[in-house]
């Protein structure tokens, strides 16, 4: 037998290895995407929830008079008011805020926003869906899987 009939076939099992390890390669890539847009997601709906949480520790600031009526706010309930066609008084501006923050809020997956007070310390909290093995709280406490909270605490 001449030296070319007995290597007649290790061409083909080095290309099916060089194919499988691409393979596992490629897929290795795929996976790293897929993480890569889930972090960016996940980043964008914290910077969105930071600046809710301020938009409305501002709103606060506005109108000191009636800080403790901002006391047990939370987005999953009902307000009704607009200042911005009609003068309002410092209590139905309380009410306006809350509804103009849950509209903000309400851009987060599943997003719900809470204020609280303990004294002199008032407690805003913008809780998300974030998916798996987030950080989860109301008012401070537990709620439910997978929902990641971002709280200001204000004097």
């Amino acid at each position: 037998m001449s030296l070319n009939n007995r290597q007649s076939g290790m061409g083909m099992i080095e290309a099916l290895i060089a194919l499988l390890i691409i393979s596992i390669g490629l897929l290795g890539i795929a996976a790293l995407q897929i993480t890569s847009l889930q972090q960016s997601s996940s980043a964008n709906w914290h910077s969105q929830a930071v600046w809710y949480n301020y938009e409305m520790t501002d709103r606060i600031n506005a109108n000191r008079d009636s800080l403790a009526s901002y006391a047990g706010i939370d987005t999953a309930g009902s307000y009704g008011q607009d200042c911005q066609a009609t003068d309002c008084t410092s209590q139905q501006m309380v009410n306006a805020d809350a509804q103009e923050w849950q509209t903000l809020v309400g851009n987060l997956p599943e997003g719900r926003g809470f204020v609280s007070q303990n004294g002199d310390l008032v407690t805003v909290s913008v809780m998300w869906n974030d998916g798996a093995d987030a950080t989860n709280c109301i008012n401070g406490e537990a709620d439910s899987a997978n929902m990641t909270c971002f709280t200001v605490t204000m004097q």
